[in-house]
């Protein structure tokens, strides 16, 4: 019997991509205004350098390699010793423009009748913050405590311990192939691929469902009953 639906943060309830963006476009305001050297930077140049710094950072908290990526763009134009001042005010616009897509509300509206609901993330996006204030029984958050980010199986167990029924009884969804699809699996939860992109399927462990929107969540939902892998496109 499923019991509990869990979901991802960004991208997957929350579309991050605009909000950090609006965060980048003010450090780079705030960087002209400081100094003129800051006129040879560009918006490309501060959105490469969280590339440039991820890889070595993979398993830090997100907000500590966002602090460092924005080390290195200050370090483009001498502005250094302004990190603390700066990160605040990104992590500030970030926050106020990060909010749910639109099939999303209503979609947690009708699964809470049937569901429980949680949240759990590897990133910085807390529900409170991004509009999701009060929609979720419980979240679990990586990084607190201690608790290593997916797809570490310490995450998913977790989960679990915070859903408070076995895990067989817990959907995970979400829009990462690794994290979401085969993470979850291999900890016993089951998983939804919320592929809003339309990607094709990486070769390799198959989600119990894939859907393109947030309203075709239920119905797939209803489906697992049968344990039937199939591709629910909602109202994409």
């Amino acid at each position: 019997m499923l019991t509990t639906v869990v979901f991802d943060a960004d991208e997957t309830l929350l579309d991050l991509r605009p909000a950090v963006t609006g965060g980048l476009v003010a450090v780079l305001e705030e960087m002209r205004r400081l100094t003129p050297a800051a006129a040879a930077v560009s918006l490309a140049d501060l959105e490469s350098d969280w590339g440039a710094v991820f890889g070595a950072l993979s398993a830090a908290p997100v907000a500590e390699i966002r602090r460092a990526a924005l080390a290195r763009s200050l370090a483009r134009a001498g502005l250094e010793a302004h990190l603390d001042d700066v990160a605040a005010l990104f992590f500030a616009r970030r926050f106020a423009l990060t909010r749910p897509f639109p099939d999303v509300p209503p979609a947690l509206a009708t699964l809470r009748e049937r569901y429980t609901l949680g949240f759990a993330t590897n990133g910085n996006s807390r529900a409170e913050r991004c509009g999701l204030a009060g929609e979720f029984t419980f979240e679990v958050y990586a990084h607190e405590d201690g608790l290593p980010k997916k797809p570490a199986p310490e995450f998913y167990a977790a989960v679990v311990a915070a859903a408070g029924v076995p895990a067989g009884q817990i959907v995970y969804v979400g829009d990462s192939w690794e994290h979401d699809v085969v993470g979850p699996r291999r900890a016993g939860l089951r998983s939804v691929w919320l592929n809003r992109l339309n990607l094709p399927r990486p070769f390799g462990e198959a989600p119990d469902a894939e859907v393109s929107t947030m309203a075709g969540l239920s119905p797939a939902l209803a489906d697992l009953s049968g344990n039937v892998v199939r591709s629910a496109g909602g109202a994409g």
